[in-house]
């Protein structure tokens, strides 16, 4: 799964404190699931489903007379065995309506199986009245199902994780159960469907609907489960011997391949690195609205939200960008996630963290070294900059309901814990792990000491050091780092002192001399509080790199001076060799050094350091703008990497000068939404009129970041005739685009109105997003874009529109988060 938010399982509803930490036990494997068969239909106007569920089931271990069901919020109308092939009905109590506890008609040992009957009704939008559901744990979402909302297509969807499909169906709705599966929908016969496994019937029937089955013979995890309905086009497309298929609205059918045409060779690249074939009968990705957690990796099927439903004219300006991370991440799901579940969500690192590192093999692999290094980075500064990751290991047992386990933990270090292994081990041994990993477990669940057991095996190193520093435990080194040359005995030392708080971490590091134009390695561990190392020298390095591989999980501060950072970023190899370099210079533009590091980054082989670079310039210095701007005027005409020359633009910009004004008129008519709104805007710091006329002209080619710019340009200039295209634009925006313009330069356009219909309609629609979007903390800015209309209201003696503004700011406070 992608997702920003915590991810905590409702494993344990209403029995613990919501704010005490307490050990999260696997929950006790009384009876296993086996296989799971459902006939479902669904009422559009009261978003119900309606389902009959047979379920095969075995005791684990034990006999046993019982069974218990997740089944939450349902109605509940039958509840039987089946014997000879009728249904025999069952004694059930239906505790606090979140499970199903079941007296079966005998004892049962572990060697039988028997199949239970449930008719029910699932009432997903009834579920947020309970206690310990959260807006996004409903389970089964429909979509516009009454077709009231123009413009948004009718849809029905679903999401399992953590433990949401027994909202839909009743089952043990946790990670370490495993059942095959085969799902009948009924559905209006216009629409297409999507499940698990293969469609293996359709069947029209006399009222219009139509029945599709879907079977998946492959055992997975009850969160997995999904369904999706909807007016989908379906591209086909085929990896080796099986299918591959998309599945999107049809205004961005026609782009199925530019979208998603790159998931063949994902699953080739994967499934050459681990050994292990893609596992499943098929794989599909569907694109559905209304998705709020990013993308979920369904088994065979992952369903992603709709930002990565793009347009060519969208993917020009960033073809291995957020679309193409998703893809990946949820694809190599398929093995660590879907194949291998994580036992416990404890455990949950062996889905996520693998993902994470997937999509960053692919980034590596297919756009070079330095894009999956800075995405790494990326990574490292979420980690870093988030205080409560540090607290909660990798792999927590003990933790309060409310904190959940840590996402920039599984996610962001992750990630980064599995790229350090891969490091310290090789590829060779590393991948040859994982496939171990993967076939001992297949179809199964892990452990973390499992994927332990895996790489000792493979490579007959202990690394019970590594597994108990870096999973069952928390935090991360600070390090700080200098630096002492002894002429007399041509001695370099280096002097590493670990900062932090708590245990200190022994850690492998390799650190590269470069003396006299040569560069020598040398492996070293970190044990100590402080460790000085001492390295034999002929001369005096110009440059000692230590974490030479930039792969450690630390905050450091290196005492290099600005010299050695100007050599390092030339002669050393790797972008966050470079990066650092620039980051030292980034304070001391105008030094020789500092200006070199800078101008020379403004060049660099890699867009994401021109951009870096772009965007620290300190233009204010005449003596940077002298030696930049010729840089920047090439970069903003002829360098192949879009949003590098929409950077430049926008810092040229800044100057005021006439002289690039035939550039922001060129570039224009860039292929680029990217390069025209920073074109535009441009424009508008030189011509308002000119730049006024050319933002009608465009309006109906508004996409992206151009129609954020001809927004700004009416925040400008423009007038009651503008405001319809703005706050349409503002409708149809992302939630993130709606919250930039509301709180940049929509108050600036609504305090001039003459329209008070106009104004009213602008600061109800800032108060009703502030008070949806409470929980996530963004209220104090939107209040500040409601005080500045006020302000501008009074001016203009508009004492209505000002008193609506502080009833509307009264409702905000009011709400709840």
């Amino acid at each position: 799964m992608v997702f920003a938010c915590v991810c905590t399982a409702n494993a344990q509803l209403n029995r613990h404190p919501a704010n005490v930490p307490y050990y999260h036990e696997t929950a006790a494997k009384v009876n296993d699931l086996v296989d799971t068969r459902l006939d479902v239909s669904f009422d559009y106007q009261k978003s119900y489903l309606h389902g009959k569920e047979w379920i095969v089931l075995k005791p684990h271990f034990y006999p046993t007379d019982s069974v218990r069901l997740d089944a939450k919020g349902m109605d509940i109308k039958t509840v039987g065995i089946m014997v000879q092939g009728k249904v025999v009905p069952l004694k059930y109590h239906y505790e606090d309506s979140l499970s199903l506890v079941i007296q079966l008609n005998k004892t049962y040992t572990e060697k039988e199986r028997y199949t239970l009957f449930v008719e029910y009704t699932a009432k997903p939008n009834e579920l947020h009245d309970k206690p310990g559901f959260k807006l996004d744990g409903k389970g089964l979402y429909f979509v516009n199902p009454q077709g009231k909302e123009p413009g948004k297509p009718t849809q029905i969807w679903t999401q399992g994780e953590a433990e949401s499909s027994s909202c839909w169906f009743p089952t043990i709705d946790k990670p370490d159960q495993k059942t095959t599966e085969q799902v009948s929908m009924t559905v209006p016969a216009k629409y297409t469907t999507l499940s698990n496994g293969l469609l293996i019937s359709q069947k029209n029937n006399a009222d219009g609907t139509r029945t599709d089955t879907w079977k998946q013979s492959l055992p997975h995890c009850p969160y997995l489960f999904m369904m999706a309905i909807g007016d989908f086009k379906v591209y086909k497309d085929k990896w080796r011997n099986k299918e591959v298929s998309y599945y999107l609205e049809p205004a961005f059918a026609p782009y199925a391949k530019q979208i998603f045409g790159k998931t063949p060779e994902m699953m080739e690249l994967y499934s050459k690195a681990l050994g292990v074939d893609f596992p499943w009968e098929k794989y599909a990705q569907v694109v559905v609205r209304d998705y709020p957690l990013g993308a979920m990796e369904n088994s065979s099927a992952t369903l992603h939200g709709e930002y990565v439903q793009k347009t060519p004219w969208d993917m020009i300006d960033d073809p291995n960008g957020s679309g193409g991370t998703t893809i990946a991440h949820e694809l190599f799901h398929q093995w660590f996630g879907d194949l291998v579940t994580c036992e416990s969500w404890s455990n949950e690192t062996l889905n996520e963290s693998f993902a994470v590192f997937g999509e960053k093999y692919w980034n590596e692999k297919t756009y070079g070294k330095d894009d999956g290094d800075a995405k790494r980075y990326d990574e490292l500064q979420a980690y870093l900059n988030n205080g409560t990751a540090y607290k909660q290991a990798l792999t927590p047992f003990v933790y309060a309901d409310q904190d959940g386990v840590n996402g920039a933990n599984i996610y962001d270090k992750g990630g980064l814990v599995l790229t350090m292994l891969r490091n310290f081990l090789g590829d060779d041994a590393f991948f040859k792990g994982l496939g171990l990993y993967l076939k001992s477990h297949a179809f199964k669940n892990g452990e973390v000491h499992d994927l332990r057991l895996a790489m000792e095996e493979i490579s007959g190193k202990d690394m019970n050091w590594f597994f108990n520093q870096w999973y069952y435990g928390a935090g991360h080194p600070v390090l700080d780092i200098t630096y002492q040359w002894d002429e007399a005995t041509h001695q370099q030392k280096v002097m590493i002192s670990q900062k932090q708080d708590g245990q200190i971490f022994k850690v492998p590091v390799a650190v590269d001399l470069y003396v006299q134009g040569k560069t020598t390695r040398k492996q070293v561990w970190l044990t100590q509080k402080t460790d000085t190392l001492s390295f034999d020298c002929t001369a005096k390095p110009q440059l000692v790199n230590v974490d030479a591989d930039k792969v450690l999980i630390t905050k450091k501060v290196d005492h290099k001076s600005l010299d050695e950072f100007n050599y390092q970023y030339h002669h050393a190899p790797l972008y966050l060799d470079r990066l650092e370099a620039l980051n030292a210079a980034m304070g001391q533009q105008t030094s020789k050094q500092g200006m070199d590091i800078v101008l020379s980054a403004l060049k660099d082989k890699y867009h994401g350091m021109q951009l870096k670079a772009i965007r620290a310039l300190k233009i204010d210095s005449a003596e940077i703008a002298k030696a930049a701007l010729p840089i920047l005027a090439d970069l903003a005409t002829h360098d192949p990497n879009y949003p590098v020359r929409a950077a430049a633009i926008s810092v040229l910009a800044k100057t005021k000068s006439s002289g690039y004004i035939d550039i922001y008129r060129a570039s224009l008519a860039s292929p680029s939404y990217t390069v025209k709104g920073a074109a535009l805007t441009a424009l508008n710091t030189l011509a308002p009129t000119d730049a006024f006329k050319t933002a009608k002209s465009m309006e109906a080619d508004g996409k992206g970041q151009l129609g954020q710019a001809i927004i700004n340009v009416y925040a400008t200039s423009g007038s009651d005739t503008e405001w319809p295209y703005v706050i349409n634009a503002l409708k149809k925006g992302s939630t993130q685009a709606k919250f930039d313009l509301a709180r940049g330069p929509l108050p600036q356009m609504i305090g001039r109105l003459d329209n008070k219909q106009y104004v009213l309609e602008g600061i109800n629609t800032i108060r009703d997003m502030a008070i949806s979007f409470k929980r996530y903390g963004i209220t104090p800015k939107l209040i500040t874009a409601l005080q500045q209309i006020e302000e501008a209201r009074k001016k203009l003696n508009d004492s209505a529109s000002a008193a609506a503004v502080e009833d509307a700011i009264k409702e905000i406070s009011q709400a709840k988060g």
